[in-house]
């Protein structure tokens, strides 16, 4: 396990009842990068992103064992509060979901105001609305419901949301799967300049996303971790024969 981790995962099993969505999964993701991980549906990559901030135990019947290490800390550890862990660790869900009767202002104020930063909310919703590429389209009309943004900028208006709470760690969860070209083009550009200061895990479906967006790729296949490797290695030199069928159209 590295020192030098942002993320260090350890023996990660988790799943829901009697069936185990994955299992054994052991990687460590380093601090101010893009992660991606890739493989089939049903193979247990948004199972595994979930697992990172707690929320996959919210669901019915959901058990995880092994060791998720985020600032040299275990999130599993007793006493780990899982909704201070959630402002460290932000998620970005596939389809936008601000909320619906709140402004655009609002919407990015929400998680500061739960966490006591009242004093200088207008200065946090303007840098979390920069840091999110959306500022400039939404400066003027601020009060204005969310709901009127398009599908691409409600997207990013839930990504300056996530940052308004300042997280170590943002996950995204195919986060440009229900855009259109243009707007997800928006997001790559944005991923890009996020790992500046920010660790980033992306579950994409796109292999080609992720050889655009990521520093490291993760492979996982029923479940298993197959190969994790940087990125370019991995889709020109994968070392694993499960790896190179998958990227080269064989199943999947």
């Amino acid at each position: 396990m590295s020192g030098q981790a942002a993320i260090s995962i350890g023996a990660l099993s988790a799943g829901f009842g009697r069936t185990t969505a994955i299992r054994g999964v052991t990687l460590d993701v380093p601090p101010r990068s893009v992660t991606a991980i890739i493989g089939p549906s049903g193979c247990g990559k948004s199972t595994l992103l979930r697992c990172l901030n707690r929320m996959h135990e919210l669901g019915e019947g959901a058990w995880a064992s092994g060791s998720v290490r985020i600032g040299g800390a275990d999130v599993y550890a007793p006493g780990e509060d899982p909704v201070e862990l959630r402002r460290r660790v932000g998620m970005v869900f596939q389809r936008p979901n601000p909320f619906p009767t709140l402004s655009i202002f609002d919407n990015v104020a929400a998680g500061p105001r739960l966490t006591g930063r009242r004093a200088d909310l207008e200065t946090v919703v303007e840098g979390s609305l920069r840091r999110a590429a959306l500022w400039d389209e939404v400066k003027d009309r601020l009060r204005a419901s969310a709901l009127a943004l398009s599908g691409g900028q409600q997207q990013r208006l839930c990504i300056a949301r996530a940052l308004a709470v300042d997280p170590q760690v943002l996950l995204m969860d195919e986060p440009a799967s229900a855009l259109d070209p243009i707007a997800t083009a928006r997001i790559e550009e944005l991923l890009h300049e996020l790992r500046a200061d920010l660790t980033v895990v992306v579950v994409t479906h796109s292999m080609q996303q992720a050889a655009r967006i990521s520093d490291q790729t993760a492979f996982l296949y029923m479940g298993e971790l197959v190969e994790y490797a940087p990125t370019q290695a991995l889709f020109t030199n994968p070392r694993v024969r499960r790896t190179e069928d998958y990227i080269t159209g064989k199943f999947g």
